[in-house]
């Protein structure tokens, strides 16, 4: 086996990790993807990039800028298509219906009888303006109109011997397709998630009878919970009274914060007792009751993790997240894509994952009470080998976080 060379080259691939900054019109955007073993082929590198790839050490880093139509194509008039009603077919293959709504995100071969579009086509389109009469789709990139700042780490470079083979992939969609740009809103304009019974579940039953026996297990794997727990550690300043809600036996807090205490609230008392980090403890139901049993600016940050997706009333739940958070503090929520099927909202399951932190910056928004609005994207990261999804599934689990500051 050959030792891994000191710089990057076009024989030996690499692990390189890229974030994409941009900003939409109230939030700022960050979508990190990782590429575990990236060959470094030229003419897939757009050269501006290929200039900070190439011949370079592991842990350079570099940003760069690309104004609108520089690293995308530019948007395009013909892009924006006006369509008759039954265009869109609302039947999907398992039986289901879905009916159109603006703002929202659909593949493309959803579509019949519209010329250069085929049923398999799974590119998204945008449906910006649904009318009885007409329906407007926007088919250029949701990321066209922006400028976009393209940072790149390079964290490791593999041995020419290695066994696994690096793959050539195109750079530009390796980091802006099948996703980022769709948690924004179209040119300002709200999205309709509210219809269709948004907040309908499989299972209607109580949710105290779901949560009544404990479940001391993790819903992600190693690797993204410890990077759920860096991104609470970045977030959350040393000291802070924190409030977990929805919590269970880990509240995913970095072992170096050192806050001044941490109150979980959640739905199961044993799940509550074994979290080693609480400093108090709270049995509460927020479906049957939003109100949360605390006063007004008693917490200097509150998190929930994989668990907003749960949520039946969380315009009324993030109003009260709001009161009981100090003027400064953040509201941080995380996810990923995983869930429990019979508890979790019907909008949830329908979403884009990148459209799901459009849904949650609405939560936020809605309140009227949060600024500063940020969300996060981290896939590509490798599963750990012991994993019990490790044969299957070679990425670590998708994370996704939204956070706001109170007003």
């Amino acid at each position: 086996m050959h030792e891994p060379p000191d710089k990057t080259s076009i024989q030996t691939p690499a692990r390189i990790r890229f974030d994409l900054h941009w900003q939409s019109e109230d939030a700022m955007h960050t979508d990190s993807r990782v590429a575990s073993r990236l060959a470094l082929c030229r003419g897939l590198i757009p050269p501006e990039l290929e200039a900070e790839i190439m011949d370079r050490h592991v842990g350079h880093c570099a940003t760069l800028r690309f104004e609108p139509g520089a690293w995308l194509a530019p948007p395009r008039d013909d892009l924006l298509r006006e369509l008759r009603p039954e265009h869109f077919n609302r039947r999907l293959p398992a039986g289901a219906w879905i009916e159109p709504r603006a703002g929202r995100f659909y593949p493309r071969g959803v579509l019949e009888g519209v010329e250069g579009i085929s049923g398999s086509d799974r590119r998204p389109l945008r449906l910006v303006d649904v009318q009885p009469e007409r329906l407007t789709a926007d088919l250029n990139h949701p990321l066209a109109e922006r400028a976009l700042d393209v940072a790149v780490r390079i964290e490791a470079i593999r041995a020419r011997g290695d066994r696994h083979v690096g793959r050539c992939t195109e750079v530009t969609a390796l980091i802006t397709d099948d996703g980022p740009g769709m948690q924004a809103r179209w040119r300002g304009q709200a999205t309709d998630f509210w219809s269709d019974d948004p907040f309908a579940r499989p299972d209607p039953r109580p949710d105290a009878d779901f949560y009544a026996s404990p479940r001391l297990v993790d819903h992600l794997d190693r690797t993204a919970i410890a990077e759920i727990g860096g991104l609470y550690g970045r977030l959350i300043p040393a000291g802070a009274h924190i409030l977990d809600l929805m919590t269970s036996w880990h509240s995913h807090l970095p072992p170096g914060l050192e806050p001044a205490a941490v109150t979980g609230l959640g739905m199961n008392r044993s799940e509550l007792d074994a979290n080693p980090v609480l400093t108090a403890r709270v049995v509460h139901d927020l479906n049957r009751d939003p109100t949360l049993p605390f006063g007004d600016a008693d917490f200097s940050a509150v998190i929930c993790t994989v668990s907003v997706e749960y949520l039946t009333r969380p315009f009324e739940v993030f109003r009260e997240v709001a009161r009981v958070l100090k003027p400064g503090g953040r509201c941080i929520l995380t996810f990923s894509n995983r869930w429990f099927p019979p508890k979790v909202i019907r909008i949830w399951q329908e979403l884009h994952a990148f459209e799901r932190l459009a849904l949650v910056l609405d939560y936020l928004r809605e309140s009227g009470r949060f600024g500063r609005l940020e969300t996060f994207s981290l896939r590509g990261l490798p599963r750990p080998t012991d994993d019990r999804y490790a044969g299957r599934l070679a990425e670590s689990d998708p994370v996704f976080a939204v956070w706001g500051t109170r007003l």
